[in-house]
């Protein structure tokens, strides 16, 4: 699998998990889930992806959620 596919996969379970913790626990649970779209967002723009640079540090090879990886 690659780096990119797990990415998508963690951001994906993060917001299912803040929007069930809205639904259950607190609605100040969105804001995580507005804080992990705004760095999907920024990520596509600037090329920075802190998951991405974890994973890498954790072994995992392939191409990445960063615009200059993709070129």
């Amino acid at each position: 699998m690659t780096l990119e596919k797990y990415v998508r996969i963690i951001a994906g379970i993060f917001i299912l998990m803040s929007v069930a913790l809205a639904a259950w626990v607190s609605p100040w649970w969105l804001i995580w889930t507005a804080l992990i779209g705004a760095n999907l967002v920024q990520s596509a723009f600037t090329g920075w992806c802190l998951a991405e640079k974890i994973l890498k540090k954790l072994g995992v090879q392939g191409s990445g959620c960063s615009a200059s990886e993709q070129k």
